[in-house]
């Protein structure tokens, strides 16, 4: 059997025009998926990955935080990645991505946003409290005993040598009583001597002299 020469034309176009179609399909494709942007979100952090865009035009690129900016309008060529921490924050937030494509047409300009919630605080854990050990007292930490000897009195608030204010109180002489009679020699007793002396001497010279006058008077 001969196939003609025309159909066998025929076929090769189609296989041709078959491979073409695909080949175009895979090239158009592999740029459009390229450009989706990639970006994540967690409670604390902003992830954002742009890539295979075109690189002589001012792409630009802008995240927001409950309408706030956290990455303000920045321009980018081919590609652009960056990281961005959250601010604190106790309840929900609303993230938002804004990519502008500049060029021509702006296809693959694209817009998302996410909400978030708080990180969750980690509990602090309580500290199980702990009885001290009791431990015993070395030899250096006892107290001392007390020696009975060597203990030093203390002084008594009187001393012994004044006396008490109970003891009685010894009687003063009354300047009335009568005085006690006189054992010992007076003061008086040479004076009377002296003139019984005198009294004798003179005696003594009148009776010399009397008879001295009779003698020669007889």
């Amino acid at each position: 059997m001969t196939i003609p020469r025309r159909s066998w034309r025929g076929a090769g176009a189609l296989v041709a025009a078959a491979v073409v179609g695909l080949t175009g399909g895979v090239i158009s494709a592999g740029p459009a998926a390229a450009h989706t942007p990639t970006w994540a979100v967690t409670c604390s952090e902003v992830t954002v990955d742009l890539k295979n865009y075109s690189p002589n035009v001012p792409n630009t690129v802008t995240v927001t935080v409950d309408g706030k900016d956290l990455l303000p309008t920045k321009e980018f060529g081919r590609e652009f990645s960056t990281k961005l921490t959250l601010p604190d924050h106790s309840g929900p937030v609303t993230v938002r991505l804004d990519v502008k494509d500049a060029s021509e047409g702006g296809k693959h300009s694209f817009k998302d946003e996410k909400s978030v919630e708080a990180c969750e605080e980690e509990p602090t854990p309580t500290p199980t409290p702990t009885e001290p050990t009791p431990t015993e007292p070395t030899p250096t930490e006892s107290t001392p005993s007390e020696t009975p000897g060597t203990q030093t009195p203390e002084p008594s608030a009187t001393p012994s040598g004044e006396p008490s204010e109970s003891a009685p109180a010894v009687p003063a002489p009354s300047p009335s009583s009568p005085d006690l009679a006189e054992t010992g020699s007076s003061s008086a007793t040479p004076v009377i001597g002296g003139a019984a002396l005198a009294v004798l001497l003179a005696g003594g010279g009148i009776l010399w002299a009397v008879r001295k006058r009779r003698t020669t008077q007889s």
